[in-house]
């Protein structure tokens, strides 16, 4: 308890640090592009309407209201394939920070994750204008959107940092990692319906893929309009809070001999 209490107090005292990091980053991104932060609405919105025309006749019979099915898996995914990606670099990108002062390194992975999301809160906007378009009518259970968003920002923080840790013993993890990442776009049901997956693969992503859990959470509250099942609230908490642990034990268990291999 004792040790918790002062990994939290470490995290207070350089939260000025990750606010800093958090800002460099966004800033970072939208620098020298003359809409600047609009595209964090139009960018998902062009990537959307693409994939409505290439996806949209081969699953109109099977989803209802697509477009909004399809930009829901995809803000969500895209959330947790930038968030992770960028972590991977996370210290190895500071090394030269990193041996000339003493900083908590978990601030770097952090920020990374952190900036996605703030992105990512940018990027509802888009949610926001195809929900118009497309007519969906607001309930009471959008209130525990926050919560599905707050599951998967502590799984990405988990999973950012044992990704981080990771690369700076194995370098090669970043390029294992995107092959992963194609494929589990694919086994997350982004623009199919699941009941299009054979039978043992469907239980398989349901009971084994985090980004099953958030999705369909969020596409339970906006296109059904009802609360998300019981099984999924639990299961995405659990999946969130077992990455942060498994994720921050193994940083903390290796981040002292970060400075020998960056």
């Amino acid at each position: 308890m004792n040790l918790f209490l002062k990994r939290l107090g470490g995290f207070y005292k350089y939260r000025f640090l990750m606010e800093q990091l958090v800002t460099k980053d966004i800033k970072l991104k939208y620098r020298r592009s003359f809409l600047g932060y609009l595209w964090s609405i139009l960018n998902p919105l062009m990537i959307m309407i693409i994939m409505v025309i290439v996806f949209s006749n081969m699953f109109r019979n099977n989803i209802e209201n697509f477009p909004v099915y399809l930009i829901i898996g995809q803000t969500l995914y895209n959330f947790m394939s930038e968030s992770t990606t960028q972590a991977i670099f996370s210290i190895t990108g500071n090394a030269s920070l990193l041996k000339k002062t003493y900083v908590p390194k978990y601030v770097f992975t952090v920020s990374k994750v952190t900036s996605s999301f703030v992105n990512t809160l940018f990027a509802l906007g888009a949610l926001v204008v195809v929900f118009v378009v497309c007519r969906v009518t607001p309930n009471i259970y959008y209130l525990l959107i926050p919560v599905i968003l707050l599951q998967e920002y502590v799984f990405c923080l988990g999973l950012g940092m044992l990704l981080a840790q990771g690369s700076v013993f194995f370098r090669d993890i970043q390029y294992i990692y995107n092959a992963l990442l194609t494929a589990w776009m694919y086994l997350t049901p982004m623009f199919y319906p699941i009941t299009l997956l054979p039978d043992v693969l469907r239980r398989l992503v349901m009971t084994f893929n985090p980004m099953y859990f958030y999705i369909t959470e969020f596409r339970q509250i906006v296109l059904e309009c009802r609360m998300p099942d019981p099984y999924l609230l639990v299961a995405g908490t659990g999946a969130a809070i077992l990455m942060l642990v498994i994720g921050t034990g193994a940083f903390l268990r290796t981040q002292d001999k970060f400075i020998l291999y960056i």
